[in-house]
């Protein structure tokens, strides 16, 4: 028996979670359920992040979480549980196979086969923002090099695991140089340890252009946290439903199974959800917990199912369809197709002998040389007209050590010296203090004395970024004209 601790969460979530349990429990499935209380209820109790004390102690004996849709109430002051619980028990890979199954689902794509790995903790979604000015917020992309490589090497893991051929990247690194080419950079570096796979890498934007047109040409796809949430639910909707969608999150010692929708509370308690995305979430469970004959049996008999047109009301369709049935009258139908196979769709077989506990692995770094070799200093000012060419003189009377005023930019663009007039501009201003060829190391202290001199001239400053070399490379953005 496995211990796995099981929320029924909102709307939806207790029907489907009562129709997995059920097909799991006539397989055969050897599981020892902790219930525990998520979701709207929760919130409304005083905790934030939709999850009390005494269930984190329910998913630290378990380690294994099957967790159904919930309700987030409305008003700020809430965090995301699926945020949280990924974070707070290091569920760095999403793994979503986007499959499609057609006739019995109406799709453009009857051929599609894919499963994106989505980087599952960092980026955007560390969740790091400011309102910096009157006119800017900021939220900050971090891209690591130990959560790269791996969820990197998690992908080329997993396509080894199911005989998959190929392992494609997705990022935006001919804009995004430092923090997507960091992943980039680590996806080529992996990528030479699996010779007998194939790789590629496209730009994000043609790349999601690809997928949406010609989704059979890929195979494994693999990708930073907000590229890879987006593209996630494209891909499901590619298939023909995101209802059908099944997630895994896995981190080194914790796994947390679910669908991909939410909680539905338009269609809830009317047995008319359909349960097959939680379904499939619990068949990737099973896999990882070692009981991949049970797995292969329930996936088969889904498939049966589905094949043999026995369908809820989002996917009935005249024609195609056989039988209309609610979310128990589904999953009967799963139940009674058990030790069947389906004769058009293709069976899946999972190896019993294999050990499907896929993880990813980093290598520690040696530390570089660093230098200090100049200073970006944000600024809110308004002051005339929010001309640069005043900023910039009056910034120009400021020096520290080797530290002169080099550029201006505002949001991104160069505005002084030499900007044109034609350039809008708002009241946040990047300052670059640095030597003319940035060639000079200085120390923390002629920062420290460059920001003051800029106070006392009653300058507002937001923040400051250190420009700094890493073993002599340059490891910053540069300015126009640099």
């Amino acid at each position: 028996m496995t211990k796995i601790t099981v929320a029924k969460g909102d709307g939806i979530g207790p029907e489907i979670m009562d129709a997995t349990l059920n097909i799991l429990k006539a397989a055969g499935a050897q599981l020892d359920i902790e219930p525990i209380e998520i979701g709207e209820q929760v919130y409304l109790k005083g905790y934030s992040s939709g999850i009390a004390p005494e269930s984190w102690e329910s998913l630290q004996r378990t380690k294994v979480f099957l967790k159904a849709p919930i309700t987030t109430p409305q008003g700020g002051g809430f965090k995301s549980l699926n945020v949280t619980t990924r974070k707070t028990l290091g569920l760095y890979a999403n793994v979503r196979p986007c499959i499609s199954y057609s006739p019995y689902v109406a799709t453009k794509h009857p051929v599609m086969n894919v499963v994106i790995i989505r980087e599952n903790e960092e980026d955007l979604y560390a969740g790091i923002e400011h309102q910096q000015t009157d006119e800017v917020t900021q939220c900050l992309k971090l891209i690591t090099q130990p959560g790269t490589e791996k969820i990197v090497r998690f992908a080329f893991e997993y396509a080894k695991a199911y005989g998959r051929k190929k392992v494609t990247c997705f990022t935006k690194d001919n804009i995004m140089k430092l923090t997507d080419g960091l992943f980039h950079k680590t996806f080529e570096k992996i990528a030479s340890e699996y010779p007998d796979l194939e790789s590629e890498h496209w730009i994000v934007d043609i790349g999601a252009a690809k997928l949406a047109d010609t989704p059979e040409r890929f195979d494994v796809i693999v990708m930073p946290n907000l590229y890879g949430d987006i593209l996630s639910d494209v891909a499901a909707q590619i298939t023909g439903s995101v209802g059908l969608g099944g997630s895994a999150n896995i981190g080194a010692d914790y796994a947390m199974f679910e669908a991909i929708h939410g909680s539905a509370p338009r269609i809830a308690g009317q047995d008319a959800a359909n349960p097959s995305g939680l379904l499939l979430g619990a068949v990737q469970m099973l896999v990882y917990i070692n009981q991949p004959e049970i797995a292969e049996e329930v996936h088969n008999a889904w498939l049966k199912t589905l094949e043999d047109g026995v369908h809820t009301y989002d996917l009935f369709k005249e024609g195609i369809s056989t039988k209309k049935v609610g979310t128990s009258g589904f999953a009967d139908a799963v139940i009674e197709r058990l030790g069947q196979k389906p004769e058009k769709l293709e069976p899946v077989s999972y190896d019993a002998e294999s050990n499907h506990q896929i993880q990813g692995t980093f290598q520690q770094l040696t530390p570089a040389k660093k230098e200090l070799v100049g200073v970006d200093i944000f600024l809110h000012w308004n002051g005339e007209n929010r001309d640069p060419n005043v900023l910039g003189d009056m910034l120009s009377k400021f020096s520290s050590g080797p530290f002169e005023i080099q550029l201006i930019t505002n949001r991104g663009v160069k505005v002084f010296p030499d900007g044109l007039p034609e350039t809008f501009c708002t009241d946040h201003w990047r300052c670059r203090f640095t030597s003319e060829k940035m060639d000079k190391a200085a120390s923390y202290e002629h920062v420290i004395k460059l920001s003051q001199l800029i106070t006392e001239a009653g300058l507002d400053i937001i923040k400051t970024e250190n420009l700094c070399r890493f073993d002599g490379e340059i490891a910053f953005s540069l300015g126009q004209g640099q």
